[in-house]
């Protein structure tokens, strides 16, 4: 959903570093190759061939590798829903290989990575309600990276890395219980940033809903400004 500012949630797509693809012996599958073993994936369509091949090249928006299926769908849907239903077959069954990563459409470059470290490691973001409070998970770690801050948990299923300082403005705020919409609030960074971020985090272990009543909102939250 494009926000009031004129943003909207980019969801990528992408093979980890260290996966290879070959063809299968005969030459309908795919033979994929990494450090925990191989994983086979028989008579892939062309469509899930072409998908599987661009993502081991990088991040990649699944909407625009058939354009004409994904017509009519919202641009910041994790799959398009009108698309091929064996890619989405084969990406549930490789999950422990795929890397999700976030961005929004300011060109800006991603916001946020989720690598797998379980096996299966299922991750599903959703838009979580813009009144119901979240907070940081128990037990998550954060570390300085060369290429961001690192978020990790020995329970979670993913280990997170946040890439733009707009992640981790959203995610200093997760120490105590706080709304989408406050976080929106009160944080200089688009609307779609907030949710997206929360989104993600949640579908990763890193942070989780709070029971209970949401915050009363009294006043405006003080804004945060760079």
């Amino acid at each position: 959903m494009r926000t009031a500012d004129g943003h909207s949630a980019v969801h990528l797509w992408s093979l980890g570093e260290e996966i290879g693809i070959e063809d299968d012996a005969s030459g309908d599958g795919l033979v994929l190759t990494g450090p925990d073993g191989i994983d086979r994936v028989p008579e892939v369509s062309p469509l899930v061939r072409e998908a599987l091949r661009r993502m081991q090249l990088g991040p990649v928006l699944l909407t625009n590798l058939a354009p004409e299926r994904a017509r009519g769908c919202a641009p910041d849907e994790p799959l398009p829903a009108g698309g091929d239903p064996g890619l989405s077959r084969v990406l549930a069954s490789i999950t422990h290989l795929v890397v999700r990563t976030l961005a929004i459409d300011d060109l800006g470059g991603p916001l946020l990575s989720a690598f797998p470290l379980s096996r299966p490691a299922p991750f599903s973001p959703v838009r979580p309600p813009p009144r119901r409070a979240v907070r940081m998970a128990s037990g998550v770690s954060l570390a300085q990276e060369s290429d961001g801050i690192a978020m990790w948990s020995a329970t979670a299923s993913h280990r997170v890395l946040l890439h733009r300082p707009e992640a981790a403005l959203v995610v200093s705020l997760l120490g105590w219980p706080v709304t989408p919409e406050d976080a929106a609030d009160a944080l200089p960074v688009p609307g779609a940033v907030p949710p997206g971020v929360i989104g993600y985090l949640t579908a990763a272990g890193m942070a989780r809903p709070v029971h209970g009543p949401a915050p009363r909102r009294k006043a405006p939250p003080p804004r945060i400004t760079g």
